[in-house]
């Protein structure tokens, strides 16, 4: 089962490894942006960049 980056919460995003911490960071972004587009935009979130690996990104999703 994948996370929905576009429609978890804040601490549902903190729940995942890859982004524990970032929860926060991530639904601020999205908020000001209207939603992610594409999973690279995730390196665009302060504290992200170059952080997410294949792996990681195969657990999340955008719906």
């Amino acid at each position: 089962m994948s996370l929905n980056v576009n429609a978890a919460s804040a601490d549902e995003l903190d729940a995942d490894p890859a982004l524990r911490g970032h929860g926060p960071e991530i639904a601020r972004y999205r908020a000001e942006r209207g939603g992610f587009t594409e999973l690279r935009q995730l390196d665009e979130v302060p504290g992200l960049a170059g952080k997410l690996d294949d792996e990681a990104r195969a657990r999340l999703s955008l719906a």
